[in-house]
């Protein structure tokens, strides 16, 4: 593997000069290769930056922004307070839950967000679509790991029924 030091010598300065935007694509690229080479990363954080983009220049939908590195169960809040987690899954992966969302462990029954979006992303790591869920419907469809000693939310057609679909890639089966 190479280090830091030699990264920055075989590319310089170029992704400095890259856009976020231009950097998130290149980020795509490399996962269909580390991919091909059977090596372990995650989708989390970039789902998440598809989702808050999408939510920001979607009419009619709340303008969110990324909540405080750190905060537990929270990854965007809206302008009128509403908290948001959100969860990514890559469909070219072979997961069928989300990630662990952990209780409060002062109060148990303390409602930890208003929405959970869970975004399913295709191979090459664009959006296919976001499904929403409320607290609520959280609390109907969620199970519970024991290894982890968190709640997770199943990726099945339970569960995407029960949530109401955001948005769906053109040309993508609901």
């Amino acid at each position: 593997m190479l280090g830091i030091s030699k990264s920055k010598k075989l590319y310089g300065e170029s992704f400095v000069k890259m856009s976020d935007d231009e950097l998130v694509l290149l980020r795509a690229g490399l996962d269909a290769e580390m991919r091909k080479r059977n090596i372990a990363f995650s989708v989390g954080g970039v789902g998440e930056r598809l989702v808050i983009e999408h939510f920001r220049k979607t009419s009619g939908l709340p303008k969110l922004q990324a909540a405080p590195r750190g905060t537990k169960n929270v990854d965007a809040l809206s302008r009128n307070g509403d908290r948001y987690t959100i969860k990514a899954r890559c469909n070219a992966s072979k997961a069928q839950k989300t990630g662990a969302i952990y209780q409060s462990k002062e109060d148990k029954d303390k409602q930890m967000f208003e929405y959970l979006l869970i975004a399913l992303l295709a191979e090459d790591w664009s959006l296919e679509s976001i499904h929403q869920l409320t607290w609520n419907d959280f609390l109907k469809v969620r199970s519970w790991d024991t290894r982890m000693s968190a709640w997770y939310v199943p990726i099945s057609q339970r569960t995407l029924g029960a949530a109401q679909l955001i948005y769906q890639a053109p040309g993508k089966n609901a």
